[in-house]
């Protein structure tokens, strides 16, 4: 299927494991060029290599303010322009606790200052059509969880949810489409770390966790030439949340 993104320049953050490279990978297959971050040198340039010719290595902390917005004028300088940004961290460590939250909550959970309007192209570029979006949230978005820790976690997770819908109304005129892709758990080397996956993974309808490579390719159809799709968030939880809006 071609999604006509073939030759446009994208930045997905936090790529160099997990749901970011699950990303960078199906939007390189695809034929897009590819900015990369990660804190680690050695972790993104190990990435990049992974992933081939079409991706291009960067060294931000996406948990900053100034990493966020270092990275996409890394990869705006690097590329010539951005037509696609995908606004990926990573989540919670293990036994994140409820205290110090502000400090501790990663970047993926608040509102990230590098995504707003001033990083939608302007000029020319700027119709050449950008998609944003926050792979952090899943379901805790949509139904309030029984635990302390969760519940702080949805109120960031949604604020998230809040800013991108209201950046897609205003600049849908502009030919640019804003969503947010919500995963449930993904077979990624953070979950498996955890253990116990293949008992959680039968609380999933599928019987089955998700795959990093699965979740890129749905966010590459987000980035696709459709214009009609904006301003909504789409579960990737294999059935998980029952609920019916």
């Amino acid at each position: 299927m071609d999604l006509g993104i073939q030759g446009k320049k994208a930045a997905v953050a936090a790529a160099s494991t997990g749901l970011g490279f699950g990303c960078a990978k199906a939007l390189i297959e695809d034929g897009v060029q590819v900015a990369v971050c990660s804190r680690s040198q050695e972790r993104i340039s190990e990435a990049a290599e992974q992933l081939g010719a079409g991706a291009v290595p960067i060294v931000a902390d996406m948990s900053s303010e100034e990493g966020a917005r270092s990275f996409v004028e890394q990869a705006t300088a690097r590329l010539g322009q951005v037509d696609i940004l995908v606004a990926n961290a990573g989540g919670p460590p293990p036994g994140f606790p409820g205290h110090h939250f502000d400090r501790r909550l990663p970047r993926g959970d608040r509102p990230q200052p590098a995504v707003d309007d001033r990083h939608v192209p302007d000029g020319a570029s700027r119709h050449a059509r950008t998609r944003l979006g926050t792979d952090r949230g899943g379901h805790l978005d949509r139904r309030p969880p029984a635990d302390r820790q969760s519940r702080r976690l949805l109120g960031a997770r949604a604020g998230v949810s809040s800013f991108l819908k209201t950046l897609s109304a205003e600049v849908a005129r502009d030919g640019v489409t804003v969503n947010s892709a919500q995963p449930g758990i993904h077979a990624t080397d953070r979950i498996k770390s955890l253990g116990n996956t293949d008992v959680v993974a039968q609380r999933v309808p599928t019987g089955t966790l998700g795959a990093a490579e699965d979740f890129g390719k749905a966010v590459a159809f987000l980035c696709s030439e459709p214009k009609f799709i904006t301003g909504t968030s789409i579960l990737l939880d294999g059935g998980a949340y029952q609920g019916l809006i």
